[in-house]
This record gives structure tokens, sequence and C-alpha cells, in this order.
């Protein structure tokens, strides 16, 4: 297991699962398990979430809060595994912090192609914000189109790709592997 994204919806089980791979990861290979953190604490509601996902990790998990640059804090993190929760809310702080939709799509590139590239595991959260309908207003689809091509550029990227769906997993492929060649 090198690079393994899981997406899904809201509720749908992907933090609970990063958390048992990273407990799995450090009970079978008595490794540290790195978190980074990439939601900021806006409001009340999310402070209780994000005191809510502290409290599910071992204490003994390191947690490196970073809003906006990935590769220096997976770069930062020690040897072992790293989980990334989310990429979903990583996409809309570059889009409060003013960057533009290239920049961010460029950032995903570089940043999923240099991860992968870790020689331990790591594991990145996402959500899949395209399956419902059109949003009503620019700023909402402007962030729907951007995360989807920030979804597929670490997608393509990993070596693992699993969609979860009330706590169950199915594992995405390639549509090329399942294709083959039209030569």
């Amino acid at each position: 297991m090198s690079l393994t994204v899981l997406i899904g919806g809201a509720r749908s089980g992907k933090s609970s699962l990063a958390v048992d791979i990273g407990r799995r990861y450090q009970a079978g290979c008595s490794g540290p398990v790195s978190f980074i953190a990439t939601a900021p604490a806006i409001d009340d509601d999310m402070r209780q979430r994000i005191d809510r996902h502290v409290e599910e990790r071992p204490t003994d998990w390191q947690t490196i809060e970073e809003l906006l640059d990935l590769a220096a804090a997976v770069e930062a993190a020690p040897e072992g595994l790293v989980i990334i929760d989310c990429l979903t809310l990583w996409t809309s702080n570059l889009m409060w912090d003013g960057r533009s939709d290239q920049y961010i799509r460029n950032q995903a590139t570089s940043d999923a192609a240099g991860v992968a590239l870790r020689r331990d595991p790591v594991v990145v959260i996402t959500n899949e914000v395209g399956l419902g309908i059109v949003p009503d207003n620019a700023l909402a689809r402007r962030y729907r189109d951007v995360h989807g091509f920030v979804n597929q550029e670490w997608a393509a990227a990993a070596d693992t790709v699993l969609h979860l769906v009330a706590g169950r997993a199915t594992k995405l492929e390639d549509p090329w592997t399942l294709l083959g060649d039209f030569e």
C-alpha cells in the first residue's frame, strides 16, 4: 500500500476506515502514524467536528494541521503511515485563499504525484461532490468542478482507490483496464 484514496459522500465511513487503517498499521508494523488535518475551525460546528475526529484517533498519533501546503506537510511527517483528512476541505481552503482554478489543478497534480513517491504509505480522504444536482450558484458549481478535478488527479496517482457507501467499499479501477484497447 503506497497511496490509497478513500472517496465517498458525507458519513460514508471514509474517516472511520482511515483511522482503522492507521490502528492496524501501527499494530502490525509498530510504525508511527501522522495525521494531516486540513479542516479550519471557522465556527462552532466545525470545532465540534474537529473535536470528534480528534477523540476518535489514538493520542500517540502526530497531528499536523495544514490548510494549504499538503506537500510540505507530508514531507514534514516522520516515517510511517500518513493520513490526509481531507482533500475536500483542502480544495475549499485554496479557493478561499484566492487561488485560481488553474493553480489548484496544478497543485493537485503536483502534490498527488509527489505523495505517490513517498516510501511509506499514505491514505487520503476526499468527498465525492458531483453526484447530486447541479448547484444553483456559480461558486458552488466552480467548487464542484475544481474538486472533481482534484479527485481525478489524486485517484490517477493512487495505487488503490476505494469508494465508500454506508461503511462498505468498492474498489475503483482505471476505466482503460476494463475497456481494453480499441486498436
